[in-house]
Protein backbone atom coordinates (compact mmCIF):
# COMPACT_ATOMS: atom_id res chain seq x y z
CA UNK A 1 0.00 0.00 0.00
CA UNK A 2 2.89 2.42 0.70
CA UNK A 3 4.08 1.47 -2.19
CA UNK A 4 0.89 2.88 -4.27
CA UNK A 5 0.86 6.03 -1.83
CA UNK A 6 4.63 6.76 -3.26
CA UNK A 7 3.68 6.29 -6.68
CA UNK A 8 0.72 8.92 -6.44
CA UNK A 9 2.61 11.77 -4.55
CA UNK A 10 5.37 11.26 -7.34
CA UNK A 11 2.64 11.47 -9.94
CA UNK A 12 1.05 14.70 -8.27
CA UNK A 13 4.88 16.18 -8.13
CA UNK A 14 5.03 15.58 -11.84
CA UNK A 15 1.71 16.97 -12.58
CA UNK A 16 2.95 20.07 -10.39
CA UNK A 17 6.19 20.74 -12.01
CA UNK A 18 4.61 20.09 -15.56
CA UNK A 19 2.39 23.19 -14.60
CA UNK A 20 5.10 25.30 -13.18
CA UNK A 21 6.66 24.87 -16.52
CA UNK A 22 3.95 25.60 -18.60
CA UNK A 23 3.94 29.01 -16.61
CA UNK A 24 7.69 29.64 -16.67
CA UNK A 25 6.98 29.23 -20.60
CA UNK A 26 3.80 31.98 -20.23
CA UNK A 27 0.93 30.47 -20.51
CA UNK A 28 -2.57 31.35 -18.93
CA UNK A 29 -4.93 29.31 -17.43
CA UNK A 30 -8.55 29.88 -16.76
CA UNK A 31 -11.08 28.35 -14.60
CA UNK A 32 -13.77 26.48 -16.00
CA UNK A 33 -16.20 29.61 -16.32
CA UNK A 34 -13.04 30.89 -18.56
CA UNK A 35 -12.35 33.19 -15.78
CA UNK A 36 -7.65 33.91 -15.85
CA UNK A 37 -6.30 32.16 -12.58
CA UNK A 38 -3.64 35.19 -11.10
CA UNK A 39 -0.08 32.94 -12.13
CA UNK A 40 2.11 34.35 -10.18
CA UNK A 41 -0.24 33.24 -6.99
CA UNK A 42 -0.61 29.95 -9.02
CA UNK A 43 2.93 29.80 -9.37
CA UNK A 44 3.43 30.21 -5.44
CA UNK A 45 0.75 27.80 -4.73
CA UNK A 46 2.41 25.22 -7.04
CA UNK A 47 5.75 26.00 -5.47
CA UNK A 48 4.39 25.00 -2.03
CA UNK A 49 2.73 22.02 -3.09
CA UNK A 50 6.00 20.47 -4.79
CA UNK A 51 8.10 21.31 -1.46
CA UNK A 52 5.49 19.88 0.37
CA UNK A 53 5.06 16.93 -1.74
CA UNK A 54 8.85 16.79 -1.78
CA UNK A 55 8.77 16.46 1.96
CA UNK A 56 6.26 13.49 1.85
CA UNK A 57 7.92 11.47 -0.52
CA UNK A 58 11.83 11.70 1.29
CA UNK A 59 9.35 10.78 4.67
CA UNK A 60 7.79 7.78 2.78
CA UNK A 61 10.87 6.53 0.95
CA UNK A 62 12.85 6.09 4.25
CA UNK A 63 9.89 4.72 5.98
CA UNK A 64 9.68 1.71 2.77
CA UNK A 65 14.19 1.49 2.93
Amino acid sequence: MADSELDRLKARRVTALYRLDLIARGAQLTYEDGTLIDMASERDRLDTVVADLDRRIESLERTLN
